[in-house]
């Protein structure tokens, strides 16, 4: 089973792959991580009791694009028809503006209460196993200091 650990300055969250349920989903999202593509983003958005949400490019320092409007340059399909498509607390889900429109921004859910609305709408493709309670203490603007991938 591959891991990956998101560093940030309020901690270490580690993360579980749902590798059988959105194996495409997964890979995009470990192949970004591996480029370094994700390293300096922000977590532009952050709604208490809902989401925190990053992996937009125009986070970056210097770059000139609108928060949350970004992306790799491609867009990826959804994967919704698995068994783990359910926004529970600490799931990893991918941010897109319209079915089949994610590429890197990716949202954590802070709790089940308001997310039930995106479950087989923004697929689920891991969750976090290790330091939740960092995803409560992040704010808008904090930092991905870099994300490591552990194939396991």
């Amino acid at each position: 089973m591959r891991t990956a650990e998101i560093h940030t300055a309020k901690g270490v969250m580690k993360v579980e792959f749902y590798e059988k349920d959105a194996p495409k989903t997964v890979q995009n999202f470990i192949d970004l991580a591996k480029k370094g593509f994700y390293d300096g983003l922000t977590f532009h958005r952050v709604i208490p009791d809902f989401v925190i949400q990053g992996g937009c490019p125009n986070t970056r320092e210097g770059a000139k694009g609108v928060p949350g409007t970004g992306g790799p340059g491609y867009k990826i399909d959804c994967e919704l028809t698995g068994e783990n498509q359910y926004h529970d607390r600490g799931v990893l889900s991918m941010a897109h503006a319209g079915r089949n429109t994610g590429g890197s921004q990716f949202f954590i859910v802070h709790s089940r209460k308001n997310t039930a609305h995106l479950d087989r709408n923004h697929t689920c493709f891991g969750k976090v196993v290790e330091g939740v309670d960092v995803i409560d203490s992040i704010r808008a603007n904090d930092r991905i200091e870099k994300i490591v991938v552990h194939e396991e």
